[in-house]
């Protein structure tokens, strides 16, 4: 017997937990739910979650301080739930290592594929079957893919999996110019169905972690209109 997927959900208005609580169990997900951060923290130690959908606006211990203490110690699929007032939020959200968000109000069928769509993601997290190299090399930077490391000047660099697997994509096309939908596709995947602002917060998070100054770029560069391009 195939073990349920097990999701927790983080919100505090009762109305809408009930219906997204009501609506997973529907398609056979195993629901969990908290309304308020600290509770939800408590859950995550004590048993399993495969997924989690968290509001921003919580009372005491807001959603991007749970997302951030999430990301000390777990990789979870995480789907903020955010206002439409609440832009900076998301963009912070994302920045704190979230990997998608639903703007309320959100059609329940709009969730359930996001739902989907990430743990399918993150089940299969295949290796390529083809390694050209193990190590990609750009000056006195160094990506390791065997041992999952990445390096400047021999020190390690502190490296989320998905900017891990950004900065593997842009060594692996060092000097072209990549659109926003090629990266979109190529690290989040076909069917993903947030927008190409994802992009933009993952490579302005990149590039605070290996450009000595991220707002005068020399390694990723922007091309207008377009995407970035890996120089060096």
């Amino acid at each position: 017997m195939t073990e349920q997927v097990s999701v927790l959900i983080i919100e505090d208005e009762e109305n809408i937990s009930d219906a997204i609580q009501y609506n997973l169990k529907q398609n056979g997900y195993q629901v969990s739910a908290a309304q308020d951060g600290l509770k939800g923290l408590e859950i995550i130690e004590n048993q399993r979650v495969d997924l989690l959908i968290l509001d921003i606006m919580l009372p005491g211990m807001d959603g991007l301080d749970v997302c951030k203490e999430i990301r000390k110690t777990s990789d979870m699929p995480i789907i903020m739930l955010t206002a439409r007032s609440e832009e900076h939020n998301k963009v912070v959200g994302l920045e704190l290592g979230a990997d998608d968000y639903v703007t309320k109000p959100f059609s329940m069928s709009e969730l359930l594929a996001r739902v989907k769509s990430l743990l399918r993601r993150s089940k299969m997290k295949p290796a390529s079957p083809v390694k050209p190299l193990s190590i990609l090399e750009s000056g006195d930077l160094q990506v390791d893919l065997d041992r999952h490391i990445a390096t400047i000047e021999k020190t390690n660099l502190d490296l989320r999996p998905k900017q891990f697997d950004l900065l593997t994509f842009f060594l692996r096309n060092k000097g072209k110019a990549l659109s926003r939908d090629q990266i979109l596709e190529n690290l989040w995947g076909y069917d993903y169905i947030g927008d190409v602002r994802t992009v933009d917060v993952h490579v302005r998070w990149l590039r605070e972690i290996i450009e000595k100054d991220s707002r005068k770029p020399k390694r990723i560069i922007t091309v207008r209109g377009f995407g970035y391009r890996f120089d060096q």
